[in-house]
């Protein structure tokens, strides 16, 4: 039996609770697969910690994390904590520190999960972002120059190295290959004269390797509209940190909500360990009340099962969730329903009893 170490950061708000039921819903798979098991390791990080310690994780949090094959992470934020500041100094503080530079997020309507785009069809919503983890837009590199003067300027720097960029688009071809998939690059050449017209001609660089993808370019303005009016010339896409964080939750708004939107942080070589997350926010407004939809982070569990080599059981998780919304039983009431985290985690572990 392979076992494998998890360390669990709840975070804040609803994180602790949808955490709660991932961490049930892997135990549950192990039980009865019986090929591995689990260990957790409960770290109290986030805003909470913050305001206690003046750090969003300790000194040596990092080195604790690497001795780790992946992380569950719930959610980030709260009020009385800057968002930067939270967001900096936990989540992407682990994104850049152990070189997650993948950022894969499905964007896929299941069978019963609300839509609302007229005629909007599971056939016509199923597309797989890859989106560039570690660099771009979110570098963290500028000036804030003469402070509270008249002159005062602000730069924000978009860095995009050529190793970053073929190292993103090129797992992005290798996955439309594997999956017998068009391949779509989105980007802003006509505005952004250099970081985009130069990510456009890497992606034509790259391209070469893989004669047999398909593939396709739009600009980001046209993207988010034809991800609306025509959502099933989306397949793989392939995106910067910016814009891939825009777009999808665009595709989490037509396909269900961010109750049902999962996102696996990679460090594909496994150098590193990799970070599993629902991809919604805390919802510090019904956090403590037990309804928040655990469904996004079982799913992202799923993910975390691909990562480790099993594959087959993400695909259960999402028949057992389509199961779950197709049948109107357990769900949360962001889905129209009134169950609690709990019992919509519990309808799930049903479901994945049954299939076995």
């Amino acid at each position: 039996m392979k076992p494998f170490k998890i360390a669990a950061i709840p975070g804040d708000g609803v994180g602790k609770e949808v955490v709660r039921e991932g961490i049930r819903v892997l135990n549950h798979i192990a039980d009865i697969d019986g090929r591995f098991c689990f260990s957790f390791t409960h770290l109290p990080w986030g805003c909470e910690y913050y305001l206690e310690t003046g750090a969003m994780m300790p000194e040596d949090g990092m080195q604790l994390l690497s001795e780790h094959d992946a992380i569950l992470l719930g959610a980030v934020g709260a009020p009385g904590v800057p968002d930067h500041i939270s967001l900096w100094d936990l989540l992407l503080r682990i994104r850049k520190g152990f070189d997650q530079y993948v950022n894969l997020r499905p964007v896929k309507l299941l069978k019963g999960a609300p839509c609302p785009l007229a005629g909007g069809s599971p056939e016509d919503i199923d597309m797989i972002f890859v989106r560039e983890n570690s660099e771009g837009e979110y570098a963290g590199s500028g000036s804030w120059l003469y402070k509270g003067k008249p002159n005062e300027v602000v730069i924000q720097d978009g860095v995009f190295s050529r190793f970053g960029c073929e190292r993103i688009i090129r797992y992005a071809y290798e996955l439309a290959r594997e999956k017998k998939k068009s391949l779509t690059s989105i980007s802003k050449a006509n505005a952004l004269n250099y970081s985009m017209v130069f990510w456009d001609s890497v992606f034509r660089e790259v391209g070469k390797e893989f004669p047999d993808v398909q593939t396709h370019s739009y600009l980001v303005d046209a993207a988010s509209m034809f991800m609306v009016k025509d959502p099933k010339r989306f397949e793989i896409v392939v995106t910067s940190n910016l814009f891939g964080d825009i777009l999808t939750d665009l595709g989490a708004a037509i396909s269900g909500g961010m109750g049902l939107a999962a996102g696996a942080n990679l460090n594909p070589e496994k150098k590193y360990p990799s970070m599993f997350e629902p991809i919604h926010g805390s919802a510090p407004d019904i956090a403590g009340k037990n309804i928040s939809n655990p469904l996004a982070t079982i799913w992202a569990v799923g993910q975390m099962l691909t990562h480790f080599g099993y594959p087959q059981w993400e695909d259960a998780i999402v028949s057992a969730i389509e199961e779950v919304l197709v049948a109107g039983e357990g769900l949360t009431p962001d889905l129209g329903g009134s169950a609690s985290t709990t019992q919509a985690a519990d309808a799930v572990i049903k479901r994945l009893s049954m299939q076995r």
